[in-house]
This record gives C-alpha cells, structure tokens and sequence, in this order.
C-alpha cells in the first residue's frame, strides 16, 4: 500500500464517457445510463484498501441519503486482479451485496476508465454538475484510517450540495488520500 493523493483533474472537465460490467448482475452500465439531470458522483474504489474500507459506510449513507434527491452514483474498480484477487469482480459483487451498495459498481478491466478520469488512488470521488463538468474531485472528508477524525463525509457532502443548490464554485478542495490504483505492468 503506497498512500496516494488524488490528481486533481481540472474543474470544468467534461465527464469521459464510459461504457463497463456492473459486477453484481453483469449488465454493461455506460455514463448516459446512470447520469442525473441534478448531480453524477464517479467514484473509484476497491476492496482491499484500507482507506475505502474506513469509508465505505459513509459511501453508502451519502448516496442512500442523494439519490432521494435526484443525485446519481457510480463506483469503478480499475486494480489489476491478477496481482491483487480479492478486487475480481467475483468479489466485487459478494462486497456490493454485503455492503448493500445502492449504485453499480463497476469494473474497468483495461484500466483506461481510470485513466480518462485521471484517477490515482482509492477512494477518488468526482462530482460532475447537470451538464456533466466537474465541479469536485477530492476526498470524502478528513477521516482516514487512524488519524481520530470523525467520519463524516463532509466534504463531499458540501460539494453535492453546492452543486445542488447552484452555489457556484466549491471552495477548497481537498484530494483524496488513499491506496495507489494497482496498474497493470
């Protein structure tokens, strides 16, 4: 586990577009799928890495808690499987159900979704307006694996809303700390 930081895609960037298997019943799920009219949060994510597990209630509250109001979400796996097992989309699904995740998630195989949204670590979130343009991309909030800082999901909470409510420019965002994405060699 090397801890990594989020590279801050541009604000403004359009959302690339995508077209993956949902590892819970095998689906291929695309952008235009799974857009809202009102928000669109991309997250990547995997299994095994301790700061996604840290997290993964608060994922599951927030989008619980946004899809009530309009807000879409997503959830990629992009980790090279060979190398890293307990990410196959075999145990993908069996964390999507026990977890009880409300939004697809997604395996990337080739690794190029990732790279299109210029993500390096998990958990990465991206949170893209009505028309798509990114408006956040950063961390959940403060919390990580034992540094004693609630687990709030404040940061991305803020961002949702911001988006939302049409407020303009999300001030001071944070990247994300977490695992590096296990490219492939």
């Amino acid at each position: 586990m090397a801890l990594t930081p989020s590279n801050m895609l541009p604000l403004g960037t359009q959302a690339p577009d995508f077209n993956l298997p949902n590892s819970v019943d095998g689906n291929q799920v695309s952008l235009s799928d799974i857009k809202s009219d009102k928000a669109t949060v991309v997250m990547f994510i995997c299994n095994h890495c301790p700061y996604v597990i840290h997290v993964n209630s608060q994922i599951v509250d927030i989008a619980n808690a946004y899809n009530q109001k309009g807000v879409s979400f997503v959830a990629i796996s992009s980790n090279d499987v060979e190398n890293y097992p307990a990410d196959s989309p075999e145990k993908m699904k069996e964390v999507a159900e026990k977890l009880g995740y409300s939004f697809p998630y997604l395996y990337d195989e080739s690794q190029e979704v990732a790279k299109a949204y210029d993500a390096a670590c998990t958990p990465d979130f991206y949170v893209f307006d009505a028309s798509m343009k990114l408006a956040y991309r950063g961390r959940l909030d403060a919390s990580t694996p034992g540094n004693g800082e609630p687990l709030t999901g404040s940061d991305l909470r803020s961002a949702i809303d911001a988006v939302l409510n049409g407020t303009g420019e999300i001030a001071n965002q944070k990247p994300s700390m977490g695992c590096n994405i296990k490219w492939k060699k």
